[in-house]
């Protein structure tokens, strides 16, 4: 990957992120960090991707990022979680996939649409199991937190 292509793929997570966070009316000053945080679960699944983690791992892991990056962006902007998750989660929809699914149902090549529905539902599964984790994480660490003080 070049330089160029990194900074193309930062500029095109981070405006994507915040054009989903302005459709869902999020206060202005979450944003920012909602930018980030879908910069940063991205780039957690295409280095796993990259390393041969495949793409269920690789969303799954992007999905504790973000889910562990939102409630810390939520304890510093004192906002909803929610505010920043949701947006973030844009870069790994398996939107791609969920249209050659569609594509391929029209065209009535039902085998290879099936194919496409498996990989939609996996890689959806392995976000929501990713932000089980990150509710697991967070848990853990505030618990670890507790008994430092």
């Amino acid at each position: 990957m070049s330089l160029t292509e990194f900074l193309i793929e930062v500029a095109g997570n981070y405006v994507a992120t915040i054009g989903f966070g302005i459709l869902l009316n999020i206060p202005r000053r979450a944003l920012n960090f909602a930018g980030w945080i879908g910069v940063l679960g991205y780039f957690v699944y295409k280095f796993i991707v990259i390393w041969g983690g495949g793409y269920v791992v690789g969303n799954m892991m992007g999905a504790v990022v973000i889910g562990v990056a939102s409630l810390q962006a939520a304890r510093i902007k004192k906002m909803p979680m929610i505010l920043f998750n949701i947006p973030a989660l844009v870069p790994l929809v398996p939107g791609g996939q969920a249209y050659q699914m569609i594509k391929y149902f029209a065209l009535g090549e039902n085998s290879t649409a099936f194919v496409f529905l498996i990989q939609v539902v996996m890689i959806s599964g392995a976000i929501a199991f990713g932000f089980l984790l990150s509710e697991l994480v967070n848990r853990v660490q505030q618990r670890v937190w507790r008994h430092r003080r």
